[in-house]
């Protein structure tokens, strides 16, 4: 075999080697990046199935809304309904006869004691008061006269003193008829509100006939009759508040007035006046209201919600929250008012409990947080 065969079959073999090595190492390659997908796609099915997994966990959560206990005061008291009175009112007559010229003021109208509601015609008065005084000034200079001439000794004790009491009464008739004159005017026997105007312009009045009644609204009262048992809980100057059901939310704070030492036989009650403070003009004589006369105060109470409350049978249970699982616990309550139950012991202040999606929830169930109230 000459030189030339030889080295045309080494060549050949050459290539053979290198073609055979560079098909392993693409097969290499090829297993590797097979090796490496089969990673990747591993690690996102086991991302997947995490995210499944916490997915479907936090779906059986509960979502809640809980709120945080507070420390506060709360008092005891006795409850009981009556209706709003004055302290001051004044129904307005007139003190004389005629008829009704004009009308200054209407009712809801605030007035001052003195101010002048209405008037009559006072022609008649007018000149009555004049003629009166005309008769006055006659016999005050005729008593005059008379006693200058009863110091001379030329009248007589009977005739100077008839004379001075002739000027005593045309004085008293003086005076009568101005006054008459004045009552033509009908004025505000108090400070107040015009309650009602019962009378209208040309109406003939009598003395009789009732004209106006003003109220005095910032002295409101209400009467209530407690029950002699709460008679050694009771006494004057003891704080107390009044709502209404038509202003919810709205208190009125007042103070005992007065308290009857008489316990009445028929209905084993006495009577409590309770004083109002009416400063906003928003309450009325003759409004329904619930008075309720403070016996006791904790300033220092554990207040739970009412809203958080879930009642069974008799008893009181919340649910308090920790570490996403809410456990069931019975309310030992104390005084309670419209909004707070005073939790005597088990809960503590900044205790989370839940106050929306309670109901149905069972001891120890996990809940999930979906907002705090402040």
């Amino acid at each position: 075999m000459n030189t030339k065969v030889r080295f045309l079959i080494y060549g050949l073999a050459l290539l053979f080697s290198l073609a055979q090595f560079n098909c392993s190492r693409q097969d290499a390659h090829s297993e590797e990046k097979d090796k490496a997908a089969k990673a990747d796609a591993d690690s996102v099915a086991a991302r997947d199935k995490d995210g499944k997994d916490k997915k479907t966990e936090d779906s059986d959560l509960v979502p809640v809304e809980v709120t945080r206990l507070k420390i506060g005061e709360i008092s005891s008291f006795i409850l009981l309904s009556s209706n709003l009175e004055t302290e001051r009112m004044a129904d307005v007559y007139s003190r004389v006869q005629g008829v009704l010229k004009s009308i200054r003021v209407e009712e809801g109208q605030t007035v001052k004691k003195g101010e002048t509601l209405a008037t009559l015609e006072a022609d008649e008065y007018a000149l009555a008061e004049q003629k009166a005084k005309v008769d006055f000034l006659q016999q005050k200079n005729a008593s005059t006269r008379a006693e200058q001439m009863y110091a001379k000794n030329l009248l007589s004790i009977e005739e100077f003193e008839q004379a001075k009491f002739a000027r005593e009464s045309a004085e008293i008739a003086y005076k009568q008829a101005k006054l008459n004159l004045d009552y033509t005017r009908i004025e505000a026997p108090i400070s107040g509100v015009v309650g009602e105007r019962l009378v209208r312009v040309g109406d003939r009045v009598q003395p009789a006939n009732k004209l106006f009644s003003v109220v005095n609204t910032r002295e409101i009262i209400a009467v209530i009759h407690v029950p002699e048992k709460e008679i050694g809980r009771i006494h004057r100057g003891q704080e107390a508040f009044v709502m209404s059901d038509h202003m919810p939310g709205h208190q009125f704070a007042g103070k005992v007035k007065r308290v009857s030492p008489v316990v009445d036989p028929a209905s084993g009650t006495f009577k409590v006046t309770v004083g109002i403070r009416n400063q906003s003009d928003k309450l009325r004589p003759g409004m329904f209201i619930n008075v309720h006369v403070i016996t006791e105060t904790h300033l220092d109470a554990v207040l739970v919600p009412k809203t958080a409350i879930v009642y069974e049978n008799e008893t009181m249970n919340v649910y308090v929250v920790r570490d996403s699982v809410a456990y069931k616990t019975e309310l030992n309550s104390g005084f309670q008012n419209y909004e707070f139950v005073e939790a005597l012991q088990g809960l503590k202040a900044d205790d989370k409990i839940i106050v929306v999606g309670q109901s149905g929830l069972k001891d120890k169930t996990r809940v999930k947080i979906v907002s705090e109230r402040s």
